[in-house]
């Protein structure tokens, strides 16, 4: 089973290059079954406010480390977080706990983005880093979220809210599914441009641009997820499945924070051969 798991996980980073893809999974060979040890110097708050966090031994925990490379409401995603926080309540309540643990100097600045989202859920300030040193996580920010048996030992690595096929094999694995090595039906489509620029505009003023996905196999399109790398970018498309020749339209919409110059990328999830396929708009907000 735990080198099934494996397996699989490298199959849900597929998009990388054949060296990339040897990287994943020797990484996840050597960090999977590892136990993941805890600081002893945290502290708990909720929205700023100091807590006090009784001890807990669920079935599984979700693990979360964020340095300050990764403290951005972008990197972060709370609004995915919570959606899947309530999610696993939904099937396993009581089974599963998240644990978020930071470090970084921002921590001011970091309130600010849990009071915006209203993120009332603790979350441990690690001042020292102690739980870096005690564990040498991955440098790459992927590989620093965790799903953990009752042991504290992982039984998977990857962040769910950034790939959904992550999130599937976490909620397959706490709802006792057996993980699978299938990617199920596949399909190819065609995009005429993944790189569409929205030139110079006024920066209050919210701009919208469409991509075209075209069913080129023969099976059906089923789009999964759609993620992107800021919450200025809202991404809009039907959530019928797409019949061959057929195709869909994303109706991508970004609304600049402030004036400047701008690149974000959108992640497609879907059963195509390429999945995930990377959308990219540009311009200048004035």
């Amino acid at each position: 089973m735990k080198s099934l798991i494996c397996i699989w996980i490298a199959l849900c980073f597929i998009g990388c290059g054949n060296s990339e893809k040897k990287e994943v999974l020797e990484l996840v060979k050597e960090w999977n079954g590892k136990e993941i040890l805890f600081p002893t110097e945290s502290y708990t708050t909720v929205l700023g406010k100091d807590t006090f966090m009784m001890e807990e031994n669920p079935e599984y925990k979700v693990v979360v480390y964020t340095d300050s490379v990764g403290c951005t409401s972008c990197k972060l995603q709370l609004h995915r977080w919570m959606e899947l926080m309530h999610e696993v309540d939904s099937l396993a309540k009581g089974r599963v706990s998240f644990l978020f643990y930071f470090y970084s100097e921002r921590k001011n600045e970091l309130n600010d983005i849990f009071h915006r989202f209203n993120f009332v859920y603790p979350v441990y300030w690690d001042e020292k880093n102690e739980f870096y040193r005690l564990n040498r996580f991955p440098f790459d920010i992927t590989f620093q979220t965790f799903l953990l048996d009752k042991s504290n030992k992982i039984i998977a690595i990857g962040n769910p809210v950034h790939n959904p096929k992550i999130k599937d094999l976490y909620m397959n694995i706490i709802q006792g599914k057996a993980a699978s090595e299938s990617e199920g039906i596949r399909t190819k489509i065609n995009i005429k441009s993944t790189d569409l620029s929205l030139g110079a505009f006024d920066w209050q003023q919210e701009q919208t641009v469409e991509f075209i996905l075209e069913n080129t196999g023969e099976r059906l399109l089923v789009i999964n997820d759609v993620l992107t790398s800021c919450d200025c970018t809202t991404v809009g498309y039907s959530k019928e499945p797409v019949h061959p020749k057929d195709s869909v339209a994303l109706s991508v919409t970004y609304m600049a924070e402030q004036p400047g110059r701008f690149d974000k990328i959108i992640k497609v999830y879907c059963n195509a051969d390429s999945s995930p396929i990377l959308l990219r708009i540009t311009g200048e907000a004035k």
